[in-house]
């Protein structure tokens, strides 16, 4: 099993910038890849990005693409979502996610930071 713990949600004005983290313990040989998510309120959960755990590769929903970055340190186990140019329209729970294989589905969940961008 995997355990996901995030951190760094916060209150932030538009136009600024923040770093999510996602802290993962357990059997971290299992991690394919690190999605990470967000939903906002009377939406549905979308995905956002998602970054391979072994060699770094990202991907971007068009909506964020060259405004967030995924990245991931393997040695302290941690993936991060640095939000730049946040618009009040990024607000939402932000989730990350993982999952064990290519083909597979994210089963494992952290609890979700709150994210709230002011204009």
């Amino acid at each position: 099993q995997v355990q996901l713990v995030e951190s760094g949600g916060e209150l932030v004005q538009a136009g600024g910038s923040l770093r999510v983290s996602c802290a993962a313990s357990g059997r971290i040989f299992n991690i394919h890849r690190m999605g990470w998510f967000r939903q906002a309120p009377g939406k549905e959960r979308e995905w956002v990005a998602a970054i391979s755990w072994s060699d770094g590769s990202t991907y971007y929903a068009d909506s964020v693409k060259g405004r967030f970055t995924a990245s991931r340190d393997n040695a302290k186990n941690t993936g991060y979502l640095q939000m730049n140019s946040l618009k009040p329209e990024d607000t939402a729970v932000y989730y990350c996610a993982v999952k064990r294989s290519r083909f597979g589905t994210y089963d494992t969940w952290g609890q979700g930071t709150q994210v709230t961008v002011s204009s």
